[in-house]
């Protein structure tokens, strides 16, 4: 059951009611679902207009994943809240994520989509499910902590995870930068210079570390309503 931090019960103590695992797998679904959010995020315009999108499409697309984005934030915290494990959703995220990822890989759709329906909207649907899972993810996060800890440590044990968006932050755009810079070559695709191969490399990275995501999710996050 969640434990109450009592008085001059430490965090690190509050952390030690459950084992160490259960709470680095947490930081660290955190911080690949944001890493993997802000590398495909970062290269967002550029893959859609590798779609043979003209500049007004790509800002559509921009401002509809955004709505995702805060859609996910929203809509995936409530559905978690009807969860008896709000890990639960983590879960989904990240299957989500990894098909998504897996079928734009498989049909190389970045670099075969343009022109083609079935592989545009295979891309589009890759890029709004990243970012719902991004957001949700985001926002799901004090909850779990509380269902696994209490309430009593929240404020301080959601500072301290918060880290993991810190260091996304400093990692998961220049990965993904990195990947583009060093894989494939720039070619025109509607009159815009893009960099298809180096795109579809960032799915590989993202795919991988999704799922790394999901085996701590299943192994290391223990369901708070169970003994530990």
């Amino acid at each position: 059951e969640p434990q109450t931090k009592e008085k001059g019960q430490s965090i690190l103590d509050v952390i030690k009611t459950k084992p160490i695992m259960n709470y680095v797998g947490i930081w660290v679904m955190f911080y690949i679902n944001i890493t993997c959010g802000l590398a495909l995020i970062s290269q967002e315009k550029m893959i859609v207009k590798c779609l043979g999108f003209s500049l007004e499409a790509v800002a559509v697309v921009s401002a509809v994943s955004a709505v995702f984005n805060a859609a996910g934030r929203l809509g995936l915290s409530a559905l978690a809240d009807k969860m008896k494990d709000r890990n639960s959703m983590y879960k989904i995220i990240f299957i989500g994520s990894i098909i998504a990822t897996g079928l734009v890989m498989l049909t190389s759709g970045i670099k075969n989509g343009a022109g083609n329906v079935g592989l545009t909207i295979l891309v589009l649907a890759l890029i709004m499910v990243v970012n719902a899972g991004y957001g949700g993810g985001f926002s799901n996060v004090p909850t779990l902590l509380s269902d696994q800890y209490g309430m009593g440590s929240i404020s301080a044990l959601h500072g301290i995870t918060l880290s993991a968006w810190a260091f996304a932050g400093l990692t998961g755009n220049q990965l993904a930068n990195w990947i583009v810079n060093h894989f494939g070559k720039e070619v025109e695709v509607a009159g815009n210079l893009v960099n298809p191969t180096g795109y579809q490399t960032v799915l590989y990275v993202t795919l991988a570390l999704y799922m790394v995501a999901l085996v701590f999710s299943l192994v290391f996050v223990k369901p708070a309503n169970k003994e530990k």
